[in-house]
């Protein structure tokens, strides 16, 4: 159950993550493409955290610096599992050239990037209570 709430959050964080770009790019008056992907990137990261430390591994506040950490580790974990799931998507595309190979590889990415990302949150970001 914890790796399918995990799975669905990680859905609305993306819908939250467009949202916002698209809110950006219809206000922004300069620029708007650069900053779209900045403030959608940052509500999804935020969005994701959040609902991952609450609803996925009940994860409790135990001071500003260990929070900082998990904030820290958290991120790190999810620029590794992005260039894991682009590196997939350019191959496929770069061996195949259609736009087919490159969602598959895209899919096929992101399912082994969000699988890493859920371990290494779990084992090394939220670490579960000891009963």
């Amino acid at each position: 159950m914890m790796f399918i709430r995990y799975v669905v959050f990680a859905g609305i964080a993306t819908l939250a993550n467009l949202a916002t770009q698209e809110a950006v790019v219809r206000v922004a008056p300069l620029s708007p493409l650069a900053l779209s992907i900045l403030m959608g990137t940052a509500t999804g990261f935020i969005l994701k955290y959040l609902l991952d430390k609450k609803w996925v591994f009940d994860d409790g506040y135990s001071g500003h610096r260990q929070e900082l950490q998990k904030i820290t580790l958290y991120g790190v974990f999810s620029v590794f599992t992005t260039l894991v799931f682009w590196s997939f998507e350019v191959v496929f595309w770069v061996i195949w050239r259609t736009d087919f190979a490159k969602y598959t590889g895209a899919v096929i990415g992101l399912a082994i990037g969000y699988a890493a990302k859920f371990v290494l949150d779990r084992a090394f970001v939220f670490k579960e209570r000891q009963a």
